[in-house]
């Protein structure tokens, strides 16, 4: 299947202020978010991008919607390259491409009433003011708000999290976008609102045929959601493969840790001490070599002295360690 989404060698680094020694030894200190990812999204495939928080997987979102530019590296949507978008070339890209935010309180203007919270991107995209309400009917249905026209003269205050969500989904489908991004899209929400959400998401992105990227730390969420999951440590992509793979069979030691830390609902079953050990090193100064490796358990020599290049194994899984 064709690629939507190019990435090539992307570099995303985030100055930070200067301390006096660093200004008088002329260093220039930079958060390193992203160094040299690179990987496709088919048109309509769903990914999910997982990893510990700090590792880049937010920034890597924002950089394929074009919210943040890259500091290096190519980024391409459908063929054209997103560094050149600008004028009606990047409000149609905008039309096309959604963000379905993290916490769906602060994602809507508190002064907004819902029906002008999801009529916005019509305005903005100058669709026909006779084509709005229409449109905001058809995606309320979307996310299943039963009698969608109560909504629509309520603050968003007067809802609960979970209609919130709904809102912030309808708003991001009013467009009848091709590219949808999800930034954790239920970790703000009760356990008991959190498998409907889900099981929309899915339904929407199926009947839509919309690709999707869905970012999150939760494996059993991206299980259910997801074909493809890239596991990202430290701005760098470190495992890549079908969602049953990295769930049944994960091959760098880190994913390893990741499953391993995943809850198991049995009281009875013992847990074994996760396989790893110390913390994320500071992302102003990573490790050299393997980002790691200080916090493997199999680290050689090597491992600091060469960074591992993501590398194909069997099939359509990707590793990026000097073991595999």
């Amino acid at each position: 299947m064709a690629a939507l989404v190019e990435l090539r060698d992307v570099v995303k680094h985030f100055p930070v202020t200067r301390t006096l020694g660093e200004i008088v030894r002329g260093a220039h200190p930079a958060v390193h978010a992203l160094d040299g990812v690179s990987f496709d999204v088919g048109d309509g495939d769903a990914v999910a991008i997982v990893g510990e928080s700090g590792c880049g997987k937010t920034t890597l979102g924002r950089l394929m919607l074009k919210l943040v530019e890259p500091t290096g590296g190519a980024i391409t949507f459908a063929g054209a390259p997103m560094a050149g978008l600008a004028g009606e070339r990047l409000r149609d890209f905008r039309r096309q491409a959604q963000l379905i935010f993290q916490n769906p309180f602060d994602a809507l203007n508190p002064r907004f009433t819902i029906y002008r919270a999801v009529v916005e991107p019509l305005i903005n995209a100058d669709i026909d003011k006779a084509e709005h309400a229409d449109r905001v009917a058809s995606a309320f249905r979307r996310v299943h708000l039963a009698d969608f026209d109560r909504y629509f003269d309520r603050y968003p205050h007067q809802l609960s999290g979970g209609q919130l969500q709904r809102v912030v989904m309808a708003r991001a489908l009013v467009l009848g976008p091709r590219f949808l991004v999800a930034d954790e899209p239920v970790s703000m929400l009760d356990v008991s609102v959190r498998a409907g959400i889900l099981a929309l998401l899915r339904e929407v992105r199926e009947t839509m045929g919309l690709t999707a990227v869905y970012i999150s730390h939760d494996l059993a969420l991206v299980r259910y959601l997801c074909e493809r999951t890239l596991v990202m440590y430290l701005g760098r992509v470190v495992e890549d493969a079908p969602t049953e793979e990295i769930v049944r069979r994960p091959r760098h030691p880190y994913t390893r840790a990741l499953v391993a830390a995943v809850p198991v609902p049995d009281p009875d079953q013992s847990r074994q001490p996760l396989p790893i050990r110390g913390n994320v090193p500071d992302a102003r100064e990573p490790p050299s070599g393997c980002s790691f490796r200080d916090r493997c358990p199999h680290a050689m020599p090597r491992c600091a002295a060469e960074t591992p290049l993501l590398r194909a194994l069997a099939g359509s899984h990707h590793v990026a360690c000097h073991l595999e």
